[in-house]
């Protein structure tokens, strides 16, 4: 089943301090931008990119998407202040006859298309699912450097990217936290607040977001490993 992608890519990275936003941020020679979009790039199933950065970095995507050649990326439009503002500039601008949509971080650019295919087949029933796995480690509430409590990891679940949607219900829920000023933990935060039930999907623990430097690590021997089952 066909999708759009909208990739918010707006954020400065700070935590990362490399002194560039982490999209730009090299892994084995090329932009962690580029191995996110080569994902989508090389998806039949994907019929187009909505790319959101920073509005000083427009200019910069635009020479990076030409200079990549990337046939996918149909429009890069401005973000807003937080994440959230950024994904739902990024959804107005896909085309209105879009049935299903997935929102997936910039940087992020381990997903695969297997996992793609298995989240965009639960959507296409469901309306709303995400990629997840399950928490490994003992998870406590801490207040004020004292343990409250040790929570029962048996139901959690660490919720991932890709996430997709049916347009129309990602756009209402969009829509209602704007007019309410609500700032969600996450896009299927928002659709949850409408009532929608959102599906799970088992998701692939080498699908890191690289937020810190030591991500970057991680990040190189996934992508090195992949290279030697390729060989």
């Amino acid at each position: 089943m066909n999708y759009w992608t909208v990739i918010p890519a707006a954020g400065q990275g700070k935590r990362m301090n490399a002194g560039i936003s982490k999209q730009w941020i090299e892994l084995l020679g090329k932009p962690v931008l580029a191995h996110t979009l080569d994902v989508f790039e090389n998806d039949s199933n994907c019929e187009g990119v909505i790319l959101v950065g920073s509005e000083k970095e427009l200019q910069q995507m635009q020479d990076f998407v030409e200079s990549f050649q990337y046939q996918k990326v149909r429009k890069i439009v401005p973000g807003g202040k937080e994440r959230q503002q950024s994904v739902y500039e990024g959804l107005k601008v896909v085309p209105t006859d879009t049935d299903l949509v997935l929102i997936h971080d910039a940087a992020r650019p381990f997903i695969t298309h297997d996992s793609i295919l298995q989240l965009v087949n639960t959507a296409r029933d469901t309306g709303s699912a995400v990629l997840a796995v399950p928490v490994k480690d003992t998870v406590k509430r801490v207040i004020e450097n004292q343990v409250e409590e040790t929570i029962d990891r048996s139901s959690l679940w660490a919720v991932q990217t890709p996430q997709a949607f049916r347009l129309s219900i990602v756009m209402d829920a969009h829509r209602k936290a704007d007019e309410e000023s609500y700032i969600g933990t996450d896009d299927a935060s928002l659709v949850e607040r409408i009532g929608q039930t959102v599906a799970i999907v088992m998701g692939d623990y080498h699908n890191i977001k690289l937020t810190t430097s030591d991500d970057l690590l991680f990040g190189q021997a996934i992508l090195l490993e992949r290279q030697g089952e390729e060989a």
